[in-house]
């Protein structure tokens, strides 16, 4: 019986390989480069900033790639990650074999692999974005026996030289096919590269952004992936903004993430789903109902909601996009199929929702629904400006939280809408709810004050959550709104100086 993490699994590596790439060791990597005449291995890893770096080793010898799948490389930390002192700075960069993906825009044939972060004494770094995430999830399991899966939704926005055929109106580009939406075939090949590369992708489709103002056209495209392992989630985000970057500067077209564009445009989120499990099963469910351990974990979402941004929304345009009547959320609160709400509660084929591939297929006979073992949690508030290593950490530590809580039942009940609390008869529900932070200099506020929450189980250091505290605070944008009532270019300047935010 064939393995079905191999069959149709699009990474070349795996292909030729026939192994899937948790099973990936050093000889299988150097069988592939040697098969296939690979001549470059650059090594790739996530720095303070969130953004991915890369480390190019031209192949000379068979005995140099030995070396360095077995050695891993050295690197200047203090350049890497601002809390670290220049003076003993020196980190090892070590690839973990079941991330390598043949790179498709190198031109030499190439394979990738991410990296860990280790110290001189040959230790994880503990401040690296991805042991922090490794850590919260530990730290999770070890408390609550439960595991974390999780995905994005990466939005985005294409710029491309704008023509005069098939117009779509503004705020109208939802779900388009071509030729209506100008991009579609970009965005399938840029979803080619990520599936080769390990990411696991849901679908593709356009957004309802479609603005053209000065000359000049963009387009709102979305990626959204499967539930896999935080950490393996993550990884996924990353390396899927730079080959969607990669893609565009192929075709002349800019792809950015940032959270806002144009006022009165839909802006650009990356709402987290996640779901724990627990030997194998879907702890969200219980039966045809929402679990009490998912309400717990959502009660744990909510009540660090507002530091979570922190770790989510960390450029001033992020709260140019949490207005109302824009799908954002403003206020802290949960509900199902809400989407004013921060917390969300998807479809997820709970309860009796019939036979419906067979009524659709009078041909096909026994397609069983799935038992719920798809149901989510959605966070709506994050978007592409998001350390997604450190964001995931986050929402590891808000489920433990919130299952440790006595009183997360009673929050989540508290906290529950079943309406639309943007409409206008709703305010006397919007100002009975929390608000979510409305600039950089609130969210660090947030974050220090829940900062004990965070550092629990040596999860965040303390020299970590001043570090992130400082740097959204030196954006200093306390008061954003008020500044923008007065002069909009104050919004064109930030949007310019934040379109490549991450």
């Amino acid at each position: 019986m064939s393995d079905p993490r191999v069959a149709m699994n699009p990474n070349r590596i795996v292909q030729h390989l026939g192994i899937a790439p948790g099973q990936f060791t050093k000889a299988h990597l150097i069988k592939f480069m040697e098969d296939k005449n690979v001549r470059m291995v650059n090594f790739r890893y996530v720095g303070g900033d969130g953004k991915l770096k890369a480390l190019s080793f031209p192949i000379s010898s068979k005995q140099q790639v030995e070396r360095l799948l077995s050695t891993g490389e050295r690197v200047d930390g203090s350049s890497l990650f601002s809390h670290l002192d220049p003076g003993s700075s020196d980190l090892y960069v070590v690839p973990r074999f079941r991330t390598a993906y043949v790179n498709p825009f190198c031109g030499v044939p190439a394979v990738d692999i991410l990296c860990s972060y280790y110290t001189g004494d040959g230790a994880p770094l503990p401040s690296s974005p991805e042991n922090v995430l490794r850590t919260a999830h530990e730290a999770l399991r070890k408390s609550t026996g439960m595991s974390m899966e999780a995905m994005g939704e990466l939005e985005y926005y294409v710029f491309y030289e704008p023509d005069d055929s098939y117009p779509v109106p503004a705020q109208s580009g939802y779900q388009g096919a071509a030729p209506f939406a100008k991009c579609a075939c970009f965005r399938c090949e840029a979803m080619q590269a990520v599936t080769q590369a390990g990411g696991i992708i849901k679908y593709g489709h356009s957004e309802v952004g479609a603005i053209r103002v000065d000359g000049r056209a963009m387009e709102q495209h979305e990626l959204e992936f499967t539930a896999v392992p935080v950490e393996d989630a993550a990884d996924q985000i990353v390396v899927a903004k730079w080959l969607l970057r990669m893609a565009g500067h192929r075709h002349g077209m800019t792809v950015t993430f940032a959270p806002k564009i144009l006022g009165g445009h839909a802006g650009s989120g990356m709402h987290i789903h996640s779901k724990l499990m627990d030997g194998g099963k879907n702890a969200l469910v219980d039966g045809a109902t929402l679990s009490d351990v998912a309400k717990k974990t959502i009660a744990g979402y909510l009540d660090l909601a507002g530091s979570l941004t922190a770790f989510g929304n960390t450029v001033p345009t992020s709260y140019l996009r949490l207005v109302p009547h824009q799908e954002a959320p403003t206020n802290v609160c949960w509900g199902d199929k809400n989407r004013s709400t921060l917390v969300r509660v998807p479809l997820g084929w709970l309860g009796d929702v019939g036979d419906m591939i067979s009524h659709a297929n009078p041909q096909e006979k026994g397609g069983a629904p799935t038992g719920g073992e798809k149901q989510t949690l959605e966070f709506r508030c994050p978007d592409g400006s998001a350390n997604i290593h450190l964001l995931l950490a986050g929402l590891c530590v808000a489920a433990r939280h919130g299952l440790e809580m006595p009183d997360a039942l009673a929050l989540a009940d508290k906290l529950y809408v079943d309406v639309n609390i943007f409409h206008d008869d709703q305010k006397a529900v919007r100002d009975k709810l929390p608000k979510l932070p409305a600039s950089c200099w609130e969210s660090a506020e947030r974050l220090l004050k829940d900062r004990a929450v965070y550092e629990a189980e040596s999860v965040f250091s303390a020299d970590l959550i001043d570090q992130t505290a400082n740097a959204l605070k030196a954006h200093d944008d306390r008061g954003l709104q008020e500044k923008l009532a007065g002069d909009q270019s104050i919004a064109e300047q930030l949007v310019e100086k934040h379109l490549h935010c991450s």
